[in-house]
């Protein structure tokens, strides 16, 4: 049971606003993260924006985003956000043996065997920015060498972005059911 009650999606003085969430959902369907949300009109219109260009606007490749906001979700206890974006990942050309070895994102950081240059340098600034908010510069240079300054802000803006998910969704208690 969340700490709020979830918000009636079917008050009229939101309705055009769920529509917009729905919209951006590929389901169609409202999340439990979305009905709580709804609570605060504005902040929910906000959210729906800046994780609508996080998911489909971005220059980073889409299993590296699905990628560390799986780490994320590992690091900070977030299984609500781990079951949402897991499939994701997998769809995304990720495989089930990286998923797995998740569950220590800090030997992940080092697994060559499963991880690209690439992938490894993007969870070792997940691990960074989730442990300590400060990142090692040689963490940062050796992301802008192998991603460029556009990607490394989307990366950063993405882990900073699901961070904020996570902490959001443990402290209410939301639950991964929905409609």
């Amino acid at each position: 049971m969340p700490n709020i009650e979830y918000c009636n999606v079917d008050d009229p003085e939101i309705a055009e606003l769920v529509s917009t969430i729905r919209n951006r959902r590929a389901s169609g369907k409202l999340l439990n993260l979305d009905r709580m949300l709804l609570h605060s009109p504005a902040f929910a219109r906000g959210w729906n924006s800046m994780f609508a260009a996080i998911r489909n606007q971005l220059q980073v490749p889409r299993h590296i985003n699905e990628l560390v906001i799986c780490a994320v979700a590992r690091l900070n206890n977030a299984d609500y956000e781990w079951i949402q974006h897991a499939p994701e990942f997998l769809g995304a050309n990720g495989n089930q043996a990286q998923l797995d070895a998740l569950d220590d994102v800090t030997a992940a950081c080092y697994n060559t065997e499963l991880f690209n240059e690439h992938e490894r340098i993007a969870l070792r600034l997940t691990l960074d920015m989730t442990r300590q908010v400060k990142v090692r510069k040689e963490i940062i240079e050796k992301a802008r060498v192998l991603f460029g300054e556009q990607q490394l802000v989307e990366l950063m803006g993405t882990i900073a972005g699901y961070n904020m998910v996570s902490r959001f969704l443990v402290v209410l208690d939301i639950d991964a059911s929905g409609e």
